[in-house]
């Protein structure tokens, strides 16, 4: 990182701390600069990414030719170094007392850390492939969870608030999959829907009877 010299430039004093703060709060991953407007040379560098520092030209370009609607500061734009990183950057002009143009500063931010973090949380939401049905044949309790977040999903109510024509329909679906031939699905299904078996039970015996008159 950059360090304030005595017998600096009165500019580099005066930004310095402001350069250092930004610096340490993004450092490693963000180089600062500050650039002579007046000269095209870099005046100060924090936490540098590439081997250019005090003295080196900047390569700014001509400040009148900047869009004046950006108000002295423009980004952000993207940038590559040589190693192939991305950067985030964004440039402001400072100015002096007489609205001069004193210093140039730019915070190139590096985006590997971000793009990788983005990747991993994207392959969390990629695509499954169907799953091997054989293997949950014989799993009445995933088919339990499956029929009733299946139903959840599609009517967006959450367990809690399924009204009675909801539960008759979902027992009617779990009734279809051939879950309440197995003895113990009562009380199971009882728990994934938040009510007693009793009311199972009830709403099987009218969905049952329904089902009779029918």
């Amino acid at each position: 990182m950059g360090n304030v010299k005595v017998g600096r430039d009165p500019r580099v004093r005066m930004w310095a701390p402001a350069c250092q703060a930004v610096a340490l709060l993004l450092g490693p991953y963000a180089e600062v600069v500050l650039h002579d407007p007046d000269t095209d040379r870099v005046l100060e560098i924090w936490n540098p990414m590439s081997s250019r520092g005090p003295g080196d030209p900047s390569l700014l370009g001509e400040l009148d030719e900047l869009d004046p609607s950006a108000q002295d500061v423009y980004g952000p734009y993207e940038k590559l170094l040589a190693d192939g990183r991305r950067l985030s950057s964004v440039s402001a002009v400072l100015r002096d007392a007489q609205d001069r143009p004193s210093v140039v500063l730019c915070v190139n931010l590096d985006r590997t850390p971000l793009e990788q973090a983005a990747a991993v949380l994207s392959a969390f939401g990629a695509p499954t492939v169907q799953r091997p049905e054989p293997l949950f044949e014989q799993d009445w309790s995933e088919r339990i969870q499956q029929v009733i977040g299946a139903y959840v999903r599609e009517t967006g109510r959450p367990v809690e608030r399924l009204t009675r024509q909801d539960r008759l329909a979902v027992l009617g679906r779990l009734e279809e999959a051939g879950v309440f031939a197995v003895r113990r699905a009562a009380p199971v299904v009882a728990g994934a829907l938040r009510v007693s078996r009793s009311t199972v039970y009830g709403l099987m015996a009218e969905l049952r009877a329904s089902s009779a008159k029918d």
